[in-house]
């Protein structure tokens, strides 16, 4: 039967793997829509993203992608979907609002299963939506007995990423653990600049022209996890840091809605704590 796949290759780099890996369609019958590689010369890494078409089977077409590169290679042959996410949000609406708007006018690749909250004030404007709101106050716990009702409560829905939308709040490690690589993050700040709280307060102080917003994969190290999605705008004198804060918010929800298309569409490749972007 005719079906769209993304393979998706990562492995050590070797000469003539572009060939091996293409003979392999081409012995298959399979047509190349799409195809994109990329060689890190320093660690001797090899990524390839190609889109292909075809009557196959995917497992059958794993083994003989398998056969043809290194032992070591990560294969994935993806079957496009509409994947669903579960956001995490706080106070802040402007990230949100752009996401849920997305997702109600069919430009976002995905279906949210829920918004959960450790305030209740967003509340309103996600039941316009039509989408599930859980409210999971943190008042009055650690934040381990926090994270562990999230937890709960996340694991309750069916999802491929988490998305925090300016989910203010600090993950432990045992959170991140439980999801790796499936939580993206935008923060409000071209990182690793002024990485923490206020970063606006920080960048005002300082002086900058430029402000931005960086979209990454949330990991141990505080805003420091691999690097999705980034931008910036020029800033003068004349802004108060109130008046960059706003400039900012634009800047995160574009960033992190090109994030978020990455993301759900296969196109990002995690390499140490650098991503590889097709």
């Amino acid at each position: 039967m005719e079906q769209r796949v993304r393979v998706l290759i990562d492995c050590n780099d070797e000469k003539g793997l572009v060939y091996k890996i293409s003979k392999v369609f081409y012995d298959r019958d399979l047509n190349i829509e799409n195809n994109r590689e990329f060689v890190d010369k320093e660690k001797g890494k090899f990524f390839m993203r190609t889109v292909v078409t075809g009557d196959f089977d995917s497992q059958e077409l794993n083994q003989e992608l398998q056969k043809a590169v290194p032992n070591n290679a990560q294969i994935k042959v993806i079957t496009p979907r509409v994947k669903k996410i579960v956001i995490l949000a706080t106070k802040e609406s402007h990230a949100l609002g752009d996401i849920l708007i997305r997702h109600e006018a069919g430009e976002l690749d995905a279906q949210i299963e829920a918004v959960i909250a450790n305030h209740d004030i967003l509340e309103p404007l996600v039941r316009r939506f039509d989408i599930p709101f859980f409210h999971v106050s943190a008042e009055g716990m650690s934040r381990e007995e926090h994270e562990e009702q999230m937890i709960s409560l996340i694991d309750e829905q069916l999802f491929d990423y988490i998305v925090l939308a300016k989910y203010m709040r600090i993950l432990t490690p045992k959170f991140v653990a439980n999801y790796p690589q499936q939580i993206v993050n935008i923060h409000h700040s071209f990182l690793p600049a002024f990485i923490g709280a206020n970063p606006y307060k920080q960048a005002h102080q300082r002086g900058v022209k430029i402000i931005g917003a960086t979209a990454h994969f949330v990991t141990d190290d505080l805003d420091e996890g691999p690097i999705i999605a980034q931008d910036v705008i020029p800033v003068n004198h004349r802004l108060d840091w109130k008046d960059m804060q706003r400039a900012g918010r634009d800047v995160e929800k574009i960033v992190l809605s090109r994030a978020l298309n990455l993301v759900l569409n296969d196109r990002v490749f995690v390499h140490g704590n650098k991503t590889i972007i097709f």
